[in-house]
């Protein structure tokens, strides 16, 4: 009996796959009744499965445009296992009946931008607000601060993703030519152009649950960008105002854009004409 393969497991945050696939129904249709029942039964069952593995997440939608018919984000620690599931996700409803569209593969990371105890300390309690390092009011907002960004930096690693109902999905990267080369600037410039962009994030906090994970080395672009949305609008305002922001105006390259709708299993069936 051969042994399993070694846990592929990153020292911190999570691997994710985002899987779209198109419905072949002419191989749909080839199945008898009975057949099509347990493929969904079969389905439904991996479903559960993956989503009662620890550590594990999945998200099921249905696309809005035929891009793609069917998509799911998976976000587990190991690699090995989001590979395995992966392969029988997509043989799940029958052999040919899924076929991928497309798939990016990244991890969850913090970000190398964001700002530290010390930074908050100098530039925003001592320079903005003048108060004394040291004294009472200085060191109960510093713990604070640090008590919120390790909040935020768990929700970055280990995110709980929300079942609201719309959620977009696109790849970028940061431009790298000639005098537009992000690469080419400073780690201080490059810090303050990002925290404008993390300004505007924020205005959409409690409509917009966005989750930026890394795939540099590990697909074609470097970052995948998910975001989780109760109306389409806030989608379509977070993305259009961020575009006039000097780091997206100016270093921003965006990869297609897929939109799709979280729903339960059953309907996702009757949505997808199964």
């Amino acid at each position: 009996m051969s042994e399993p393969a070694s846990p592929l497991v990153p020292r911190e945050g999570w691997h994710v796959m985002h899987l779209f696939y198109h419905i072949d129904h002419s191989q749909w249709q080839m199945l008898d009744e009975s057949e099509q029942r347990e493929a969904k039964t079969r389905f439904t069952e991996l479903v559960q499965e993956i989503r009662t593995t620890t550590d594990t997440q999945l998200l099921t939608f249905a696309v809005a445009t035929p891009k793609a018919d069917l998509g799911f984000m998976l976000l587990t620690p190991d690699l090995q296992v989001a590979n395995a599931f992966e392969k029988r996700l997509t043989l799940s409803l029958g052999v040919d009946v899924l076929n991928p569209g497309f798939s990016y593969l990244s991890q969850t990371e913090r970000s190398e931008y964001t700002t530290t105890s010390e930074q908050y300390g100098e530039e925003t309690l001592s320079g903005e607000d003048g108060l004394e390092k040291g004294s009472k009011e200085f060191e109960a907002k510093l713990e604070e601060f640090a008590e919120r960004m390790e909040h935020y930096l768990q929700h970055r690693l280990y995110p709980v993703l929300p079942d609201w109902p719309a959620i977009c999905f696109y790849p970028m990267s940061k431009r790298r030519l000639g005098d537009d080369n992000w690469y080419a600037l400073d780690y201080d410039a490059r810090r303050l152009l990002m925290k404008g962009h993390a300004t505007t994030g924020r205005k959409y906090s409690g409509r917009i649950l966005q989750l930026i994970t890394g795939s540099t080395g590990l697909d074609d672009a470097e970052w995948g960008v998910t975001l989780l949305a109760k109306d389409t609008i806030d989608i379509k305002e977070i993305v259009s105002e961020m575009r006039f922001d000097p780091v997206s105006v100016k270093y921003g390259e965006f990869g297609d854009f897929y939109i799709g709708m979280q729903m339960p299993l059953d309907e996702i069936f009757k949505r997808l004409c199964l």
